[in-house]
Formats: structure tokens, sequence, C-alpha cells
């Protein structure tokens, strides 16, 4: 595999909630059944404390964020940028792709 290439690429479709965790408040959880797939790319990814560094597409936008684990899912936070640009709120039907790369491939990357 090429470092450069990304070791996950999941879509999925999620109904916004609300939770009083970090900022922004307004999360994308991703579906129980992509765990283990986000866990196995976690492996070389994450920097730590079980978040999982991630590029998302919702609707036109994209963005950088971090995956945050969650009653044994992954929550993806929809920063308010995003959640404007998209018109987005809570119980929003939305989909997203998120892409999971390496550490070394972020860092060859610049980010």
């Amino acid at each position: 595999m090429n470092r450069d290439e990304p070791l996950a690429r999941i879509a999925f479709a999620a109904r916004i909630i609300e939770w009083r965790g970090p900022a922004p408040f307004l999360f994308a959880p991703l579906p129980e059944e992509l765990t283990g797939e986000i866990l196995f790319a976690a492996r070389t990814a994450s920097y730590g404390w079980g978040v999982v560094p991630v590029a998302a597409v919702i609707g036109q936008t994209a963005f950088t964020t971090s995956l945050i684990p969650r009653d044994g899912r992954f929550l993806l936070p929809i920063k308010l940028a995003v959640q404007r640009a998209e018109t987005i709120g809570v119980g929003a039907r939305i989909k997203s792709v998120v892409t999971i790369v390496s550490r070394a491939a972020r860092s060859h990357q610049g980010q």
C-alpha cells in the first residue's frame, strides 16, 4: 500500500444529534457496524485518546476533524462552518464520506 493511499473511505448516512460533549455540539453518529473498520484503520491513523483524524465531506463542504469514540461507535463532529454552509441542524439527515489516512501520510501532506 502506498503511504498516501487512504486506510479507509467510508460513506454513511446519519441523523444529526446534539451532545453536550466537546464543541461544536452537533454530531453525525456513524453506524455501529462500521466501528471495526474504523478501529482497524485507527491503529495507524490515531494520535491517541481514541480519536481518529479524518477528512470529511457533507454535501459540497469538505473539512477535517476527528471521529470521537462514544458508546461503542464513533461520532463525526459537525463544525459550525459546515452546519451553516449545509444548513444542518439537530435531526437533519445527512450523507457523508470520511477518509482516514495514516499518520505518515498526514505528515507527508503537511497536515
